[in-house]
């Protein structure tokens, strides 16, 4: 006699029964197989004091990959002084490095959903170190090279964004993993700002450009340790499945299939695109852009020879750092408090976010030439509503996907933001400031100009993304349910209803 359970149906037909009272040790995969028992380290209890200091290792790993990724930007003036670059040369040093990172992204997903995931981080996180290290030591002839060890260093944290956030996701569930999540990614604007104060303040302590290069792998020594002895490798799916049924692996063509099928992963992974293309190109340039204009109205003479001086990296890095923690708090809060009566509250914080912030961020570059305060006022309006999106972002992927196949989607999400968002447009602002600077390429005036005209693309394209973001919110109260309920019966695809029979 069947009593109660579900009824789920594989992709061959065959209907499988998922008992509320199936054990812990069970595994199910998508085409209904039972697996063998889990091992002891998958199965042992993760106590909460750990999962918290795991969640502290993964913050400071996080800090430091986003500390290094801004680092260039705050020594920027230097480096195109010292290798005597153009704009869109100068554009290639963030573009290779995210075109690396992208393209490496899904392989470390599809490893990431299969493999030991701390083994797979401390492995791109020696990468990461090493290539860093080496960066800071290429001489003025060698500019290539150094475009070379900058791809490199993608690597290291292909392996790391695509795999942390899927673990904070199987210590916690709920609002704890809310919580959680935004502590993780506050420290991207955080490490974004501190990367420009570090590497301005090193360099112009140090007079060398270089040594700000040097000062992230020491403390990424200091990372790697605590990652091999404090970060555990929970079971997938641990904290959906409250213990309950187990679910494998099924093939990556399937896992891209369901992902593609996934409205509210493709929206928002647009949405999230459109983010990137505006945060990469102004994270990058907006420095160079404010000592622009203010040798453009005379406050400060032109950079001849090294070292430049680096104020405006210190100021923008102390606005980003001030504004991210702002709006993740808020952004979080806001989130906590909507989801109990309007389920598609997340989507509709991040479109708010983007629509509210283009805005801010056109006048900042228009006013620029005449106001330098005003420009830091709207730019830090700007950024606190960009920074409403943060954490939100990522919980929205962890909920609306199911636990063995965060990897992939982290990954190929990050693929098609990068390789469509901020891959390119630090490269293509610095080539549209080259192509209309040639109009008068005598004057800083126009170097200004030309620079700022490039930059007005960005508002445009974060208006797009807000509309990216609405669609999502058209979708994801059911594409969350879907998600619960396969991971609840830890198979795949179509629910078919339970009968009961003698």
């Amino acid at each position: 006699m069947e009593t109660g359970g579900i009824v789920m149906a594989d992709q061959d037909g065959e209907k499988v029964r998922l008992s509320s009272r199936t054990s812990s040790t069970r595994r199910y995969r998508s085409f209904g197989e039972n697996q063998d028992e889990t091992t002891s380290t998958e199965t042992a209890v993760i106590s909460p004091k750990r999962s918290y200091i795991a969640v502290a290792v993964l913050c400071y790993i996080n800090l430091l990959n986003y500390m290094d990724r801004y680092t260039i930007a705050g020594i920027l003036l230097n480096i195109q002084q010292y290798f005597n670059i153009n704009d869109s040369t100068s554009g290639l040093l963030q573009t290779v490095f995210i075109c690396s990172f992208m393209l490496l992204a899904p392989v470390f997903g599809y490893l990431g959903d299969r493999y030991n995931r701390k083994l797979i981080m401390v492995g791109g996180l020696s990468v990461w170190i090493v290539t860093t290290l080496g960066s800071s030591f290429v001489s003025k002839s060698y500019f290539g090279v150094l475009i070379l060890m900058r791809a490199l260093v993608g690597t290291g944290e292909a392996s790391y964004s695509t795999i942390a956030p899927t673990i904070i996701g199987d210590l916690f569930s709920g609002t704890q993993r809310t919580i959680m999540i935004s502590f993780f990614y506050i420290f991207i604007p955080v490490g974004s700002g501190l990367g420009y104060i570090i590497g301005a303040s090193v360099a112009n302590a140090t007079g060398d450009w270089r040594w700000a290069l040097r000062l992230n792998p020491i403390l990424g020594v200091v990372g790697l340790v605590l990652l091999v002895f404090l970060i555990p490798n929970p079971p997938r799916g641990a904290s959906d499945t409250q213990g309950g049924v187990r679910m494998e692996n099924t093939s990556y063509l399937e896992d891209v299939k369901y992902l593609l099928k996934n409205r509210s992963f493709v929206w928002s992974s647009l949405g999230v695109t459109a983010m990137a293309f505006v945060t990469g190109a102004l994270a990058f340039w907006t420095p160079v852009f404010l000592s622009r204009a203010q040798v453009a109205q005379g406050l400060k003479p032109p950079c001849d020879k090294q070292p430049c001086d680096t104020t405006d990296s210190f100021i923008f890095g102390g606005v980003t750092v001030v504004t991210g923690i702002l709006g993740v708090f808020i952004g979080t809060s806001i989130a906590r408090k909507l989801r109990v009566s309007m389920p598609n509250a997340d989507p509709l914080i991040c479109a708010v976010g983007m629509l509210t912030s283009s805005p801010c961020f056109f006048v900042a570059i228009v006013v620029a030439y005449k106001s330098i305060p005003a420009t830091y006022v709207f730019i830090a309006v700007g950024e606190t509503l960009l920074s409403l999106n943060w954490a939100i972002l990522a919980d929205i992927l962890l909920y609306v996907v199911i636990p063995t196949r965060r990897a992939t989607a982290e990954a190929l999400q990050i693929m098609v933001c990068h390789l469509l968002g901020d891959a390119g447009s630090p490269y293509l602002l610095g080539t549209i400031s080259d192509a209309l600077s040639k109009y008068n390429p005598d004057t800083y005036s126009w170097g200004f100009r030309s620079l700022e005209y490039s930059m007005l693309v960005c508002p445009f394209v974060g208006v797009l993304g807000g509309l990216f973001f609405l669609m999502t919110a058209l979708y994801i109260t059911e594409d969350r349910k879907a998600a619960q309920l396969l991971a609840a019966g830890g198979t795949a695809p179509q629910a078919v209803p339970s009968t009961q029979s003698a």
